[in-house]
């Protein structure tokens, strides 16, 4: 998928113009009520302006000044609609770069006679099946339920390497829309038209099924509170006023009341969220909701899977060890067969590593009668020949239980599976006919880079936990060299589950990447569960993200993106609330300059008159929220560090810059209004 698009292209400038003045209907402005309370003073200008022309009243001041204002309270509109049109725009122009990957695409369907059938692509329905030959557009969402092929999704994810599926793997999800390079895969459909992943990425980067996150229901409800005080202290200024003998006129009331409330927040806080879930598709994250986005920002602990995340993964067999009476050979003819039916990484490595020792395999020796898959239940698999016997490879653990031996052998295996263990590799034993023959050694390698990666997740505060198959020992060394604070070995989808469960009773925010159906539980359970675009329907359907780059290391950079929203929204509220410091010091002196002389020493920036006061504070009420577009649709830069100096340095930043910057703002404002004036 392509990077975001830029701020300033023209034809998304166009598109967000013309929105701005859409979204002044009342009932969408209803939605923020901070601008909506804007749009009364607003509507209340345009009568008192149209009143004005007409009547002559101290109180209704001048027709040009109201209009003046009217104008400025009218663009301040505007601006808070932009950058909430900006932000949309941008989504949508993702949205149609997705809608462009789809054609009028044929698919092979196969019926239940076994006939295959050209139909159209949206003819198909879930749990149909149908062939997609090299060069076949996908045409629908699905697994691959038998063979293997090499899928372009540059289309969906912008990458131009080629991806390989295969069938009876964690790998086996393909997208429509997508097209094979190589080979023939029969491929089950997983959703119903309409409803497919592709679907869904439209809909929701076009922001139709976006929804306030809590966070930002609560800011709102801050900031309408804020607007409520304000309101009810500049109506009883009017009573301070006539006591005063002062005639306060509504333009100055209005004015007061559009600069003393939150409209910089106000109007860029839809933006905000907005950008948040489009910086996440740049990312080629696609995020279900923006509740997703933001708790990644507030995450305690992470969960991540050893194999492809911390380590390279595909772990390949580099021994055999026979520890019974049997020789070298045999035993690496047996570790092969029991490997047969085995699609995964390890074991065809196993099969490799036999061949490559020379060992043949004839295949019409032996004729395997059931293939025994490997269940996270058993954690062992193999096969049963036509002669009786019974192959079986798995965990140590495993194999001990299901094997019968006595006292000595159980001490060998013991110690040459404690042995791989310690120095990083991984055990697998293997049985025949509940007979223990000897050990199987698999080796992985820590990524390059990854023990940097984990210290930046401890300046961040979080805690890293390695969920791994491996036995205690591997993981405690995995998890030692790594840098990992904590590791869950041999671990079963419930054991995953429950770890989540506990962390979360203790208070704690849990996210988790997987990509595999024994994953989706814990993906539920997790507060951010981010599923591989190469994982099972099931992983991605219990998941809250998806990671359409199947980068399993991307969970540092959707921790990065929620903490930068979060960020982002507190240094924007930040700076909207000190700003309004400046404000009174140039409008309440301006209010009471002619019957209270001794509050002009409260006009500090020595501003020339009270209309060109109000005047500049109400100007720059306004050109603030476009100034603070750019910071709200890229986010302020995250740096991991400690929370207090995070705190220290934006306050600093932020609450001391919105309370300086506005003193010169309008003091140069105040200089060039005079130059009409």
């Amino acid at each position: 998928m392509s990077a975001n698009n830029k701020l300033l292209d023209k034809n998304l400038m166009q598109s967000a113009f013309s929105e701005s003045f859409r979204k002044l209907q009342p009932l969408q402005m209803m939605k923020n009520p901070v601008m909506f309370t804007v749009e009364i003073g607003t509507a209340i200008m345009v009568l008192v302006t149209l009143i004005s022309a007409f009547t002559v009243n101290e109180s209704l001041g001048s027709t040009g000044y109201n209009f003046v204002i009217t104008l400025i309270l009218l663009i301040t509109l505007l601006f808070a609609n932009f950058a909430e049109a900006i932000a949309e725009a941008r989504g949508k122009a993702q949205a149609n770069a997705l809608k462009k990957t789809r054609t009028d695409t044929m698919a092979k369907r196969q019926m239940v006679d076994g006939e295959i059938k050209m139909v159209n692509a949206t003819e198909l329905r879930k749990n149909d099946i149908f062939i997609a030959e090299a060069g076949d557009i996908i045409a629908s969402d699905g697994e691959i339920i038998e063979g293997m092929a090499s899928i372009d999704e540059s289309a969906i994810t912008g990458e131009s390497a080629p991806v390989i599926r295969e069938a009876e793997t964690d790998h086996n999800s393909v997208i429509g829309g997508t097209q094979v390079l190589s080979d023939t895969i029969k491929i089950k459909v997983t959703s119903e038209p309409g409803e497919s992943f592709l679907d869904k990425m439209i809909g929701l980067v076009e922001g139709a099924n976006r929804q306030k996150t809590p966070n930002e229901i609560a800011l709102t409800i801050l900031l309408a509170s804020f607007t409520l005080v304000f309101l009810i202290v500049t109506v009883t200024l009017q009573p301070f006023a006539v006591y005063a003998n002062t005639v306060l006129s509504i333009a100055a009331l209005v004015s007061l009341f559009v600069c003393l409330i939150p409209t910089t927040i106000g109007g860029l806080l839809s933006a905000i969220g907005i950008a948040g879930m489009d910086r996440a598709l740049g990312a080629n994250i696609i995020a279900k909701s923006g509740k997703a986005v933001e708790t990644a920002g507030d995450i305690d602990v992470l969960l991540l899977d050893k194999t492809g995340t911390i380590t390279i993964g595909n772990r390949k067999a580099t021994n055999f060890y026979p520890l019974g009476n049997i020789g070298e050979e045999e035993f690496a003819h047996l570790c092969a067969w029991g490997s047969y039916s085995d699609k995964t990484p390890e074991g065809k490595s196993i099969i490799e590593l036999a061949k490559n020792l020379n060992i043949p395999l004839n295949k019409e020796s032996i004729e395997i009668e059931e293939s025994v898959k490997f269940t996270a239940e058993t954690r062992m698999s193999g096969v049963n020949l036509a002669d009786g016997r019974q192959i079986r490879k798995g965990a140590w653990d495993a194999i001990r239980d299901w094997c019968d031996m006595d006292e000595e052998t159980l001490k060998k295996f013991e110690a040459k599976t404690r042995e791989i263990a310690e120095k990083g590799g991984t055990p697998l034993a293997l049985g025949v006919d509940r007979k223990a023959l000897g050990v199987i050694q698999l080796e992985d390698i820590i990524k390059p880079g990854i023990q940097e990666r984990f210290a930046r997740f401890r300046k961040m505060g979080l805690k890293t936990v390695m969920v791994t198959g491996d036995n205690p020992l591997t993981a405690e060394y995995i998890a030692k060299e790594a840098g990992v604070d904590d590791f869950i070995a041999e671990a079963k989808p419930e054991d995953k589950l429950e770890y989540i469960k506990r962390e979360q009773e203790a208070g704690k925010l849990v996210a988790m990447m997987g990509d595999g159906t024994n994953d989706a539980p814990a993906l539920a359970q997790a507060d951010v569960g981010i599923a591989m675009n190469s994982g099972t329907q099931a992983a991605k359907e219990a998941a809250n993200m998806v990671d359409l780059d199947n980068d399993p290391t991307k969970l540092l950079e959707v921790v990065e993106i929620g903490k930068q929203l979060l960020i982002t929204r507190g240094n924007v509220t930040t700076f909207s609330i000190a700003n309004d410091v400046a404000k009174y010091f140039a409008i309440v002196p301006a209010l009471f300059a002619a019957s209270i002389p001794g509050l002009g020493v409260l006009n500090i920036m020595g501003l020339a008159s009270p209309q060109s006061a109000i005047l500049s504070a109400v100007i720059f009420n306004a050109i603030v929220i476009p100034i603070l577009i750019p910071l709200a649709l890229k986010g302020v830069k995250y740096r991991p560090m400690g929370a207090s100096a995070l705190l220290g340095r934006n306050l600093l930043v932020y609450g001391l810059g919105g309370i300086i910057v506005p003193f010169i703002g309008i003091k140069l404002i105040d200089l060039l209004v005079n130059l009409f004036l």
